[in-house]
């Protein structure tokens, strides 16, 4: 694949997508770890929250519902809050081309906080659908750890992420 150049790489759109913090009521943050996907992944920062595509004339609240159904078997949450705006991040240099199927320079993200109302044993991260497994493995963290699991790329919008929500996770 030939390299891009900075000019096409600014030409290339953000995927529309939806991120979700979703919570427990001991305000602890659901992190999964990825399945690696493309030759940039690995190492320890694989831990992410989930997080999907808005589907063509799908809203941003149905989304973030349907991508934590389809990605950890959860529909017992409630939305509690959303980010104002949209958050955005680059992908690195290296993935450009080869990640999010190669036509995207990055994403931007509508984030959803989400109260899980459940049970642990609820989790189940093989899709029924028979969808492509997202994380391998998950656990309930602090919020102030979650920015240092997460891939660098990320590291900003989660900060965000963590700032705009800081009201619900005291």
């Amino acid at each position: 694949m030939k390299t891009l150049d900075d000019a096409t790489i600014a030409a290339m759109p953000y995927r529309p997508c939806v991120g979700i913090m979703l919570i427990n009521h001991d305000k602890l943050v659901w992190m999964g770890r990825r399945v690696p996907k493309w030759e940039c992944d690995g190492g320890d920062e694989l831990w992410q929250m989930p997080q999907g595509g808005i589907d063509e004339g799908e809203d941003p609240r149905e989304a973030a519902l349907r991508e934590l159904y389809e990605e950890v078997g959860i529909r017992n949450a409630t939305v509690l809050a959303e980010t104002a705006g949209w958050l955005h991040y680059d992908l690195p240099r290296s993935a450009i081309g080869k990640a999010l199927h190669g036509r995207y320079r990055g994403q931007k993200q509508k984030w959803f906080l989400l109260r899980h109302e459940g049970k642990d044993t609820d989790f189940n991260l093989i899709p029924e659908d028979g969808g492509e497994v997202e994380f391998d493995a998950w656990r309930w963290v602090s919020a102030d750890l979650i920015t240092d699991m997460v891939v660098a790329f990320k590291r900003d919008v989660y900060r965000q992420v963590v700032a705009e929500f800081a009201p619900y996770l005291r």
